[in-house]
């Protein structure tokens, strides 16, 4: 079982991929996942890191080179995704460096309406997509299940995860599934659906750019209780 590494260093952050980002010295929060992932905190957005890369990726630690050394930085972490992507840190002034090991994670428990939502769901599965069909509920992968696993009409998989509001952390949450589901040639290719009955733009705008298709679900008309022929528009 793998852990969780946190270290507070004074630290210097350069993304390099489909767009750049810098962040100039300053103490911050790292977190080193089980999962590979590598995100960089501070301490004024509550869960949204500044920057970070999702696995799969690499890390590799080296030594600065004397021109960067003599800044104060003792160690360069190159961090880099399947793509090429790059994102890296530069670490002076390590204030605290620590592993921890979680255990096991239940996994959220969901509550009744967003249960229920995803059991509607499976029934008419068309509410996605015209030609959806359900292959299975609660799909097992090793990182936790996947609410629904539906097939088109070009016979591709689609994941789907459900939930009643859409935030940024369903959106990572179905990008991890995807990503493994991915690397299994018996599955690959599997495309993406995050459904909710509202969706964040945040998420939607982070979905997009992960090519995972957003679906604004109506609970009510699910349940039977909003006939559109009785509506006006």
């Amino acid at each position: 079982m793998g852990t969780v590494r946190l270290v507070i260093a004074r630290c210097q952050v350069d993304y390099v991929g489909r767009l750049t980002a810098h962040l100039p010295m300053a103490t911050r929060l790292i977190l080193v996942k089980a999962d590979g992932s590598v995100s960089v905190h501070a301490d004024d957005r509550a869960y949204k890191p500044l920057n970070w890369m999702s696995p799969p990726c690499t890390m590799q630690v080296s030594v600065p080179e004397p021109e960067v050394a003599e800044h104060g930085v003792t160690q360069v972490w190159q961090v880099r995704s399947k793509d090429g992507d790059t994102l890296r840190i530069l670490l002076a002034d390590v204030v605290h460096d620590s592993d921890h090991e979680l255990g096991i994670d239940p996994g959220l428990q969901k509550d009744g309406v967003e249960a229920h939502l995803q059991a509607l769901l499976a029934e008419h599965p068309t509410t996605l997509g015209d030609g959806l069909k359900l292959v299975t509920r609660e799909h097992l992968t090793p990182i936790g299940p996947v609410d629904l696993l539906l097939r088109d009409d070009a016979g591709r998989l689609v994941a789907v995860e459900v939930k009643r509001r859409g935030e940024i952390d369903g959106v990572e949450q179905l990008t991890r599934y995807l990503d493994l589901m991915n690397r299994d040639p018996l599955l690959a290719p599997v495309r993406g659906i995050f459904a909710a009955q509202q969706i964040k733009p945040q998420a939607r705008t982070l979905a997009t750019d992960r090519g995972i298709e957003c679906r604004l679900v109506d609970y009510d008309a699910l349940r039977g209780l909003d006939n559109a022929e009785d509506r006006l528009f």
